[in-house]
């Protein structure tokens, strides 16, 4: 009978160490989920961004973008045409309105006019 209690008792302890270590495997796998997820997103958010990068690599891999861009920075052309360039105070003053043209009277009438017109 002593040894039947022994061997309940032993059986008890070893049930009671297989639980404790399956609940610890369960709650690390359980942590360890949320590494999962969080990599998964990290993973969609990468593909994401390779996508648009793909994207932005065609673009700029294609010929209009390399003679848009040699056009608009480096002021090249093709042959035969011209290029302007326009000050940005010239474009300043035409979004705004004011007119660009030239003040062609001698500096004498535009001091006279200056220190001795009365304007309202």
């Amino acid at each position: 009978m002593a040894l039947k209690k022994i061997a309940f008792f032993g059986s008890i302890i070893i049930s009671l160490f297989v639980i404790n270590s399956l609940i610890h495997s369960i709650y690390t796998l359980w942590q360890k989920q949320h590494l999962v997820v969080r990599a998964r997103q990290d993973l969609e958010k990468e593909q994401q961004q390779q996508q648009q990068l793909q994207r932005q690599l065609s673009i700029v891999q294609k010929p209009q973008f390399v003679e848009e861009e040699a056009r608009n920075k480096l002021f090249l052309a093709k042959p035969g045409e011209g290029v302007i360039v326009i000050s940005k105070d010239a474009l300043h003053a035409s979004k705004s309105g004011k007119d660009t043209s030239q003040d062609t009277r001698p500096n004498w009438k535009r001091w006279w006019e200056l220190f001795f017109t009365t304007t309202p």
